[in-house]
């Protein structure tokens, strides 16, 4: 476990390692990853294997192994290749529009590889590219009277939401919204037993801000560390 650890490292932050064996190297890391999400936006994370994606490549898979050991460290280069560098920060904007554009870019990438919510899962080696994505967030709020702690445990509250409302996306289908999702499945039966329900069925029926839980629960989150930051400087 931690050997594979150590290769995963190795992979995503040291220099791009060379075979030490056979012809002149004709693949290279990036050509790799960039064919494993073209396989993983096609057809789902559990579509990729070195086997497809050598085939995609045109090379054999034995090929790939001299490259990327197995399949944990190529998810890994495929994370590090789909989700980019973070959008830099718009220029004179204070700590909360900050982490309102870094949300909803995280939101985009989710969008466009629906994937990565699988990949980016549990204790696991972060690339560069990743790793500044949380450098945004604890940079933004530096300097807010918060420690460093309750600033990396603000990156974990956003992206928890960004992922939920992501994750409910995907299993809505690109034809819905999480929210219409709902309404076809419960909306006449929620409707028909009114007089049990009936603060859920008032809800449901309102059509006012509907579809906005991303921008909602957004918000809310934000006005929490609005209120914790008041404290803490008006303290000091």
């Amino acid at each position: 476990m931690a050997e594979a650890a150590n290769d995963t490292v190795r992979l995503l932050w040291g220099p791009a390692p060379k075979p030490t064996r056979g012809p002149k190297p004709a693949l290279s890391l990036e050509r790799i990853a960039a064919a494993g999400v073209e396989v993983a936006d096609a057809e789902g994370l559990g579509a990729v294997s070195m086997q497809k994606v050598a085939g995609l490549l045109d090379f054999t898979k034995m090929s790939l192994y001299r490259y990327v050991p197995g399949k944990a460290e190529l998810v890994a280069l495929m994370v590090e290749s789909a989700v980019e560098a973070p959008p830099d920060a718009p220029e004179g904007a204070d700590w909360r529009e900050q982490l309102t554009a870094w949300a909803h870019h995280l939101a985009e990438s989710f969008a466009r590889h629906p994937w990565l919510l699988d990949a980016t899962v549990g204790a696991r080696a972060l690339g560069p590219r990743e790793l500044a994505w949380l450098e945004r967030v604890v940079a933004a709020l530096d300097g807010h009277g918060l420690t460093g702690p309750e600033r990396m445990d603000a990156a974990v509250l956003l992206t928890g939401h960004v992922r939920g409302i992501a994750a409910q996306s995907r299993a809505a289908g690109p034809a819905d919204t999480p929210e219409a999702e709902l309404l076809a499945a419960l909306g006449t039966v929620v409707q028909e037993n009114a007089d049990r329900f009936p603060a859920v069925a008032a809800a449901m029926a309102d059509p006012d801000g509907r579809d906005q839980a991303l921008e909602f629960g957004l918000e809310r989150i934000l006005d929490g560390l609005a209120a914790l930051i008041d404290r803490r400087t008006a303290g000091a």
